[in-house]
């Protein structure tokens, strides 16, 4: 049986999947280990409630698509075959805010994150992929994202926010307005 641990590791420096050496303080590295903590949360969302169980595995599964690609180096990604994001993803998000979206009342003043603990949740999945995005514009410096990686990301967010008004919708949360006050 291999074990888990390699001690490859051991002094600050990882290997890439085509196995370049890098430090673990790459910049590669952070985005990568930021989309892993954005899918961990998103599966977090998914283990507390099951009605949007099925978008929510679909998000996970592309964003391990997404972090295959971000632990690659560039110019290898095509020799290991990775998966791309799926083609219907950013659609099928732009369905499922649209769905959602048009069960919740016209948003007129600015919502303070929060409302039932799994709105509450989402909220902070919310700001960990706005977090990813940040990063991705900031990696696309260096090197080329996958295809659609910032849109998906930009839609992720959106699916977010109207997923957690949504959820204080259904449990009859109301919502809490920024008082500037």
């Amino acid at each position: 049986m291999a074990k888990v641990y390699t001690k490859t590791g051991d002094k600050g420096q990882t290997s890439l999947v085509g196995g370049t050496r890098v430090s673990k303080s790459d910049k590669r590295l952070h985005l990568y280990g930021q989309v892993d903590e954005l899918n961990s949360y998103i599966g977090l969302l998914n283990s507390m409630e099951k009605e949007e169980g099925e978008i929510l595995e679909k998000i996970q599964n592309n964003l391990f698509n997404l972090g295959s690609h971000l632990a690659c180096e560039e110019e290898k990604r095509e020799v290991f075959s990775l998966p791309e994001l799926e083609k219907d993803l950013i659609e099928c998000l732009e369905a499922k805010i649209d769905e959602l979206d048009s069960q919740l009342e016209v948003l007129k003043n600015f919502i303070l994150p929060g409302g039932t603990p799994l709105s509450a949740h989402i909220h902070v999945a919310r700001t960990i992929c706005r977090r990813v995005e940040r990063s991705l514009v900031d990696f696309m410096s260096i090197s080329q994202p996958l295809e659609l990686s910032l849109e998906f990301l930009n839609r992720l967010s959106d699916f977010l926010f109207i997923y957690a008004r949504y959820e204080n919708k259904r449990s009859n949360q109301s919502e809490k307005i920024w008082k500037t006050k």
